[in-house]
């Protein structure tokens, strides 16, 4: 998992907005290290409703390397049909559940994007990543989630290490996005604990990275 947060762990500035806000004050060589750590990955991985908030092209374009494969969940394909992930300029699967409408689905297949059906009625992520691996051989995949998914990809324990780019502003709001959301936890023992293993500045930025250290 990699993302930009505030100091108070925000992934925007509220609610609604994208977070490309937000990554316009990365430093220039922190921009480099995201497009790096994309490049050295078989697939990259964000959320339906990233997309339909942020419209990225997820592709590899500040240093030289391949563009992983796009990967994106939405259980009822109810992808924007003008989404940057539906071009040509990079490889794309979209996960859907079996109750996803037919008309939908097509309509992804005709822009030449691969579809897995991962579930009955949700996407089941777990599933999602043995076809992931099994159909094209995915070993490394880069998680740029919202807070939804990050949940549920920490819920299935399917999350190793999490590096985060630390932006030095304070933005507030009870419902404004996290890192993760839908945790609720009832005490300590629920925890997901994480062990740093490395901190440095890249440009101005401070750069986190931890390992998932799971409960048995």
């Amino acid at each position: 998992m990699m993302s930009e947060i505030t100091v108070d762990g925000k992934l925007t500035l509220k609610k609604g907005a994208s977070s490309k806000i937000l990554m316009k004050y990365m430093d220039p060589a922190t921009e480099i290290l995201l497009h790096r750590t994309r490049a050295a990955c078989d697939a990259i991985m964000v959320g339906s409703n990233t997309i339909r908030i942020d419209n990225s092209f997820l592709t590899v374009r500040h240093v030289e390397g391949k563009s992983p494969l796009r990967v994106i969940p939405s259980s009822m394909a109810d992808i924007p049909p003008d989404a940057h992930v539906l071009g040509p300029d990079a490889p794309t699967v979209v996960a859907v559940s079996a109750c996803a409408p037919k008309k939908r689905v097509e309509a992804i297949r005709k822009r030449g994007v691969h579809v897995l059906v991962s579930g009955e009625e949700r996407v089941h992520l777990p599933l999602l990543m043995e076809q992931l691996y099994d159909e094209f051989s995915i070993r490394t995949m880069m998680l740029e989630g919202g807070p939804t998914l990050n949940w549920h990809m920490l819920h299935f324990r399917l999350v190793d290490e999490i590096r985060l780019i630390h932006l030095p502003f304070i933005v507030g709001g009870a419902d404004t996005p996290s890192l993760v959301g839908g945790m609720h936890i009832d005490d300590e023992s629920e925890m997901i604990r994480l062990t740093l293993k490395n901190h440095y500045l890249c440009g101005t930025n401070l750069v986190t990275e931890y390992q998932v250290c799971y409960s048995p």
